[in-house]
């Protein structure tokens, strides 16, 4: 049995064939250089659908990720290959509380030689569970409607279309489950 976070190990049977351990571990601000270098190394086609768009100021995304690590709505978390003691980002998720909305929003990516492997669905329920931890009880996505793989993902995680979407992108929203003896946003 594998525990999702903090820093559990995730346990995925498709990637047995790896000497070395994935965690899943809550993003700081000594990871903002990895986290550059992890956003550098995706494909081009992985970066402009994680961004929706092209960029290339990946150290100030980077930054950008982990500047409130310690603000309880917002959080980053990363999935991370660990072996001979270092650890190589696979993977990482953005989380962003918005108090007028009344939800959280995410952008999750995972290294591309780790897609369709089950880590991005760990991932998104690593986060979620920690939206629901603050007492969130909403949570959303937009990704573009020619994004097929995040729309799978999302279904498969339980998200459906809100409807809210225009030509060119989708939105996504899931009711999180609420934690007994948690106070309501």
């Amino acid at each position: 049995m594998s525990q999702i976070f903090p820093d559990a190990v995730v346990e995925l049977t498709t990637l047995a064939e790896l000497e070395g351990a994935v965690c899943i571990r809550a993003a700081d601000a000594s990871d903002v250089k990895s986290l550059s270098i992890y956003f550098t190394g995706l494909s081009t086609t992985t970066r402009n659908k994680r961004f929706m768009g092209a960029r290339t100021d990946f150290a100030v995304v980077a930054a950008e990720c982990v500047a409130k690590a310690n603000h309880a709505d917002h959080f980053t978390l990363l999935a991370e290959l660990r072996q001979e003691g270092q650890g190589t980002i696979i993977g990482e998720t953005r989380y962003v509380y918005d108090a007028g909305a009344r939800h959280g929003e995410f952008a999750i990516s995972v290294a591309d030689v780790f897609q369709r492997r089950g880590l991005g669905l760990q991932m998104m329920t690593a986060m979620e569970r920690r939206a629901s931890d603050l007492g969130h009880e909403m949570i959303a996505a937009e990704t573009a409607r020619a994004n097929a793989e995040m729309r799978g993902l999302a279904k498969k995680a339980g998200f459906t279309d809100t409807g809210l979407g225009d030509w060119q992108s989708v939105n996504l929203a899931k009711r999180l489950s609420r934690q007994p003896g948690l106070p309501q946003t």
